[in-house]
């Protein structure tokens, strides 16, 4: 089984099980306010949540990024190479 595959069915499985609760198709008996007030917004909830984390983990490994100094020594050489093939064209930089 593939992760996607895994994925897929995990979050389908958590679907189907919300739907039944939400629907009242199981023979649970969920308290009012939860049954009213708590379980229609539980999906925004969970998308809120993973946005907000989503963005936590882009921003901290953004921060944490590790700078390659031979690949801007690297990216210099080119550019002067190419600034002095342009200027050996007639080109004026």
């Amino acid at each position: 089984m593939t992760r996607a595959t895994e994925a897929a069915t995990f979050f389908g499985i958590i679907a189907t099980v919300y739907l039944a609760l939400l629907f009242q198709l199981l023979p649970i008996s969920l308290p009012e306010t939860v049954q009213d007030f708590t379980l229609p917004v539980l999906p925004w909830w969970a998308l809120v949540t993973f946005g907000a984390y989503s963005l936590g983990n882009i921003g901290y490994h953004v921060l944490t990024f590790r700078d390659c100094p031979e690949a801007y020594d690297e990216l210099q050489v080119q550019i002067a190479q190419a600034q002095n093939d342009l200027r050996s064209k007639g080109v004026t930089i």
